[in-house]
């Protein structure tokens, strides 16, 4: 009697053993990872580093500065444009011959020049493309917007794929206890001579089979791990696990979520914005036919000097003598003929210090002390009359895209409204299918409960049991993916409004 007390004893160690690994994989879902694990990632968390780190969503953000440089050049076209100019020249001192005359200075000269100028033109065009590029900014905000919304879907599906594939290796992980623990089972009774041993090597064949498995879904849980790292925008980091505590979807009527994504769904946003664009640029496209306003303004001035002042100097003199000399002449002739006369002014005649200072500082106001040129301001009003069917062919084509514009915008529309009734059905069938499949998951652990005690008392062969064990494992696993099913489905629902639904 003492051989079957042994392995009786034996027998419901190792069904216990086989039980515990039964029950264990019911939690897997909702178990929290402990600080042994390594680093624990949030949902929460990977969402905010998506947001700093995405690149895709980067280039996105980049947008937002090219379109408020659009924005600053339509405002800008009411303001003038000013242009200014400062030069500086160098003229050899050499006359220039045209038909036997010389022209010019013998003397090198220097020169500089400066200007100033303005010019403002308004027209309706101006104010409509103004009007555009607004719309457009807001247009590519709402583009920010949905590119936040597809990396936020994506981190999230991956984040569950993540997830799914953790809690797949963990259920690996507890039938692989199983599977060894019928092994043990199976060379006990083979001791004891209640078993065979092709028990035995089916039991083995069925572990090691168990043990590929589990290898393989901890290779692929890492792997999805890393992938979730690439749709967040970093590399991975070593030792990270994921937190499966996902609170559950709210409940939620399908009109009243319909509305929210007509209101919040930024790619259909960014369609009415671009449709709100596409009729400025209709107006804008018209006002061909509106007559447009000019106003200029400008001044300059200059300055130069020779490079030769002392030549300059004994030109002067040299003309001051001439003058006094030709004045003598002619009042001499008077004086003769006893008519009035100015000789005595004429013998006064002479090059003064003064004159010869005054030239130097002529001089001196080179390069900056500049004299003003009259400055000129004008104004001008045009009317287009004709200009080769031209307008109309841009009116043409700026009402084709508005049309074009209008018809996306209902195209989306439509598309926002199936996608968001669509997600919205496809959840609720996960959420029937989840309580569907926790009822499966209940029925085959107790058919695999009642296989061990049967084959433990020698009532059934150990093929019934690893029947029994591969229908828990495959009942389990749809669980598992149900489960998840219900978060992606929830996920999509949320990317069809286009915002966060919790």
């Amino acid at each position: 009697m003492t051989i079957p007390v042994r392995l009786h004893v034996l027998a419901f160690a190792v069904a216990i053993g086989c039980a515990g690994g039964v029950v264990a994989p019911a939690a897997l879902v909702a178990q929290t990872p402990s600080a042994a694990q390594g680093n624990v990632l949030t949902l929460t968390d990977a969402l905010t580093l998506a947001r700093r780190n995405n690149p895709a969503l980067a280039n996105s953000v980049n947008a937002r500065r090219t379109a408020a440089a659009n924005v600053r050049a339509a405002n800008g076209a009411f303001l003038p444009n000013v242009n200014s100019s400062f030069g500086g020249g160098y003229r050899e001192g050499r006359q220039t011959f045209f038909q036997g005359q010389g022209f010019g200075s013998t003397n090198d000269q220097l020169s500089t020049d400066a200007s100033a100028s303005a010019n403002l033109n308004l027209s309706m065009g101006a104010l409509n493309d103004r009007r555009a590029v607004k719309s457009e900014q807001e247009a590519v905000e709402s583009d920010i917007a949905a590119a936040e919304v597809n990396v936020r879907n994506n981190v999230i599906t991956q984040y569950l794929t993540a997830l799914q594939a953790q809690a797949n290796a963990n259920l690996q992980d507890t039938l692989l206890a199983t599977t060894t623990a019928q092994l043990q089972l199976a060379r006990a009774r083979l001791q004891v001579g209640s078993g065979t041993q092709l028990d035995v090597q089916r039991a083995e064949v069925a572990d090691g089979q168990q043990r590929v498995a589990s290898l393989r879904a901890k290779n692929t849980a890492q792997v999805e791990i890393v992938r979730l790292f690439q749709q967040i925008g970093m590399p991975p980091v070593a030792g990270t696990t994921l937190d499966p505590n996902l609170p559950a979807p709210p409940a939620l009527e399908l009109q009243g979520v319909l509305d929210m994504a007509k209101r919040a769904n930024p790619a259909l946003g960014a369609l009415k914005q671009r449709e709100e664009t596409a009729r400025r640029q209709l107006s804008s496209a018209r006002s061909g036919y509106y007559p447009s306003l000019s106003l200029q303004a400008g001044v300059s001035a200059f300055t130069n000097r020779f490079t030769n002042t002392q030549l300059l100097i004994d030109q002067s003199r040299t003309s001051t003598l001439n003058s006094r000399a030709s004045c003598i002449r002619t009042e001499e002739v008077r004086a003769r003929l006893q008519l009035a006369n100015i000789l005595a002014v004429c013998e006064g005649i002479s090059f003064t210090p003064a004159q010869e200072q005054a030239i130097r500082d002529s001089q001196g106001k080179y390069p900056f002390d500049f004299t003003r040129n009259p400055y000129s301001v004008s104004a001008s009003l045009s009317l287009p009359i004709f200009n080769g069917f031209r307008r109309e062919q841009q009116i043409e084509q700026a009402a084709v895209q508005r049309r074009n514009a209008e018809n996306n915008t209902r195209t989306q529309d439509l598309r926002v409204t199936a996608d968001v009734t669509a997600a919205w059905l496809q959840l609720n069938t996960a959420q029937q299918t989840v309580t569907l499949q926790e009822q499966n998951v209940r029925t085959a652990r107790t058919a695999l409960s009642l296989a061990q005690e049967r084959y433990r008392v020698g009532a059934i062969s150990i093929v019934d049991l690893v029947q029994a064990r591969g229908d828990y494992e495959r009942a389990e696993t749809d669980r598992i993916t149900a489960v998840y099913d219900v978060q992606r489905a929830f996920a999509a629902l949320e990317n069809a409004v286009g915002r966060p639904l919790r």
